[in-house]
């Protein structure tokens, strides 16, 4: 292994790890992609939480550390890696990143898991081909046994993000008004904060490579319905050879009606789930209760998302009095303000 090469470690079906590849080619970073039937070098160490993709970074003795998580994984990278910067500098223009992404990673995630594991047709599809992701030449009856087991397993699972019966037409509805709502988006800017990609980009891109270009149920409806996604999501694979400039993203000052169409569907069904959830968390209930878009909404608690909705208020609580306030103007009546509002 070069050792100007940064490894890392994922398979194409987790949307995660789309979006870290996402994140290195556009940052120019280069790296070596690790997949699950390729041999990978002996001294890579094993992550403490088994997730992927999993990146490694040098430690100070020229050993290799294990990390996870991706969305500290892009502040690593930008702490270590100069150039082509996914945050923005106006740190009011930062926080609508940092909403952006967390948006992508914990409310989209859900539409995606819910899609492959809920209707039969894309359980079929993505339990056929999923197992050959960590091994193309394995025989076909031992891939079929995968199948079954790895499709009852993640089908068991659905409840970790929210989708069941009850659910179903709140995430369904709310993956349909955001395709529109990032289509009208798209008609006038390159990405969500103007002419180049911050990281929030990139979390709803690794969802939608799964959501639009994978699986069978939610890919028609983009087809059919929003050709401009499909479209960009494409063209989000691989940005390294897209040039960008300082004043590439939006001023705070001039956020547009598309923009803030897109808050406001956040406020609709993000901010109440994990409102509620935190709610449920706090008071050690067994069962978040919400209304989502009029609709109702029941889940287990989900403690990861806790502490999310936690680091969205840290920096918030880390904005000066001048930026809050102009923050303050952009969320304010899109429900988003709802996140970080003090107790009353």
């Amino acid at each position: 292994m070069s050792d100007d090469l940064l490894p890392i470690r994922g398979a194409p079906g987790s949307p995660y790890t789309r979006k870290m590849l996402g994140v290195l080619r556009f940052r120019r970073i280069p790296y070596r992609f690790v997949q699950g039937d390729q041999s990978a070098p002996s001294d890579l160490p094993a992550p403490k939480v088994q997730l992927i993709p999993v990146l490694y970074f040098s430690a100070e003795d020229g050993s290799l550390q294990a990390e996870v998580d991706s969305t500290p994984l892009i502040r690593r990278l930008e702490a270590e890696y100069s150039g082509r910067s996914l945050i923005p500098a106006d740190p009011v223009v930062a926080f609508l990143d940092y909403l952006l992404e967390d948006y992508g990673d914990e409310w989209l995630t859900k539409a995606m898991f819910h899609y492959r594991w809920y209707y039969q047709a894309d359980i079929d599809m993505a339990g056929s081909i999923l197992p050959f992701y960590s091994g193309v030449s394995r025989p076909d009856e031992q891939a079929a046994q995968m199948k079954a087991a790895f499709s009852e397993r993640q089908i068991s699972r659905l409840y970790v993000v929210g989708s069941n019966d009850t659910t179903a037409p709140v995430i369904e509805n709310s993956y349909r008004r955001f395709l529109s709502l990032l289509n009208e988006h798209l008609k006038n800017h390159n990405h969500l904060l103007g002419a180049r990609p911050g990281a929030g980009d990139f979390a709803c891109f690794g969802q939608l490579t799964q959501l639009v270009q994978f699986d069978p149920t939610p890919s028609g409806i983009a087809a059919a319905e929003f050709p401009r996604v499909h479209a960009w999501v494409s063209k989000m694979e691989d940005l390294s050879g897209l040039e960008v400039h300082d004043d590439g993203f939006f001023s705070a000052e001039r956020v547009p009606e598309t923009l803030i169409a897109l808050l406001t569907e956040i406020g609709r069904t993000y901010v109440p789930v994990m409102l509620a959830n935190a709610r449920a968390l706090d008071a050690a209930l067994g069962e978040v209760q919400a209304e989502v878009d009029g609709l109702p909404w029941v889940q287990e608690p989900f403690a990861y998302q806790g502490k999310c909705l936690q680091w969205l208020r840290i920096e918030y609580a880390r904005l000066d009095d001048e930026d809050r306030a102009r923050l303050d103007a952009i969320l304010h009546g899109t429900g988003c303000e709802r996140l970080v509002a003090r107790p009353e």
